[in-house]
């Protein structure tokens, strides 16, 4: 199983990744994960995006990708994936798939787009950020993550609704509702 999940920031890509981790048993590979875990590693690339890092730089695309691409060849993940945060926008997707072939394996099987409303997702931020004292979750800022995911992330959805592989699903409700919804299209 080779799943993308998409959806805007508080749609719950994270909590509904976790448990199809333990359903599926293959990895969720994040890019925030991807970059650390290659940082503490100490791979080339690792090493590069720590230099970027560590002078408060944005790490390179190329430098991602590449780092998604030394995670996608781990033993771990040959059976299936998970990714989260990769692909951003449907360059990264077009660089995916001819990753998946370099690599000699299957393309993405299905990308799950959570749909939330916007208000609902609004909702949910502010809440978490007095929850957990997040203080920088403001809600222009909430609004502003939401325009940046519609403009650059959206896209995806007609990208992957090209190739037939895009299953909507409904993001509100128990977690219990949302991950048994995700199961029945993903079978």
């Amino acid at each position: 199983m080779r799943l993308v999940l998409l959806g805007a920031p508080g749609s719950g890509k994270g909590t509904q990744g976790e448990k199809l981790v333990a359903h599926f048993g293959i990895p969720k590979i994040s890019t925030g994960d991807a970059l650390r875990a290659a940082v503490k590693a100490g791979t080339e690339l690792g090493k590069k995006a720590k230099a970027t890092m560590d002078a408060g730089g944005l790490v390179a695309n190329e430098i991602v990708i590449g780092i998604v691409e030394e995670r996608l060849g781990q033993a771990d993940a040959q059976k299936g994936f998970i990714l989260d945060g990769f692909p951003r926008n449907t360059a990264q997707a077009e660089v995916l798939d001819g990753m998946l072939k370099r690599l000699g394996q299957p393309g993405i099987d299905k990308a799950v787009h959570l749909h939330v409303t916007d208000e609902e997702i609004v909702k949910r931020l502010l809440d978490r950020a007095q929850k957990e004292g997040r203080e920088d979750d403001k809600e222009d800022v909430i609004r502003k993550r939401i325009e940046v995911y519609n403009a650059e992330t959206r896209p995806l959805l007609d990208y992957y609704s090209k190739q037939g592989k895009v299953v909507t699903v409904e993001g509100i409700g128990s977690l219990e509702d949302i991950f048994n919804r995700i199961l029945a299209v993903t079978r």
